[in-house]
């Protein structure tokens, strides 16, 4: 009995298959897509880079509906977000509460901002519409009270 080498003999069910499950490969690629799309969605939630002052108690809600302004240490002010020119502020700030349809908003500073930005700011706001103000801040675990 002799070992037959050769490819031409066999039938096309015993041939051996010699392609890539391309199948796995596109699912791993696929989470990994999902994973860098939330991530990077997280990443970009206030637009500027700032380090919000410490407090010890904060107020959980967030609510879609309240306009959210960005002041960074460096003076660059960003509304929902989206940088704004000093000069387009007040526009901005006007259609952005109207867009909203609110009266409300919150002000992230970092806490190396300079405090005469932030008060012009909301003079800013204030005569656009605005009559709710709040400053945004995070709980420091170490002021923790018991």
């Amino acid at each position: 009995m002799s070992m037959n080498t050769n490819n031409q003999n066999l039938s096309d069910e015993d041939q051996i298959v010699a392609e890539i499950n391309m199948t796995p490969l596109i699912d791993i690629m696929l989470v990994l897509l999902i994973i860098f799309m939330v991530t990077s969605t997280a990443a970009l939630e206030s637009g500027l880079d700032i380090e919000l002052p410490k407090t010890q108690v904060t107020n959980e809600k967030k609510q879609d509906e309240i306009m959210i302004i960005t002041l960074s240490r460096d003076g660059k002010v960003a509304i929902q977000g989206k940088e704004v020119k000093p000069e387009e502020l007040k526009e901005k700030v006007q259609s952005t509460l109207e867009e909203l349809k609110t009266k409300s908003v919150i002000l992230e500073g970092d806490t190396q901002a300079f405090l005469g930005k932030a008060i012009e700011i909301m003079d800013i706001a204030k005569a656009s519409g605005a009559e709710n103000f709040s400053i945004a801040a995070e709980e420091d675990p170490s002021k923790r009270t018991k």
